[in-house]
């Protein structure tokens, strides 16, 4: 157990450290591809791509996050 009163395997759980390498590699692409272009929105939500994992528990949540993130990438692409 640690402070959170969790067990320490569901803390390292393979899907959501998937999630978080696969949504940090797009987060950081977007990062740099909105700077490239100078826009804004693709600069937070490549950020926020980076960022969310190191924050949120759960797979499920990851994952759900994730996706609607790149979906808010690709409206403010297009």
């Amino acid at each position: 157990m640690n402070d959170l009163n969790m067990p320490l395997d569901s803390l390292f759980d393979p899907w959501t450290i998937a999630a978080g390498l696969i949504f940090g590699i797009i987060g950081f692409w977007l990062f740099r591809i909105g700077r490239k272009n100078q826009n804004r929105p693709i600069i937070f939500i490549g950020i926020a791509m980076m960022v969310y994992p190191y924050f949120i528990e759960g797979r499920v949540l990851n994952w759900v996050i994730g996706i609607f993130l790149s979906c808010a990438a690709y409206y403010y692409w297009t």
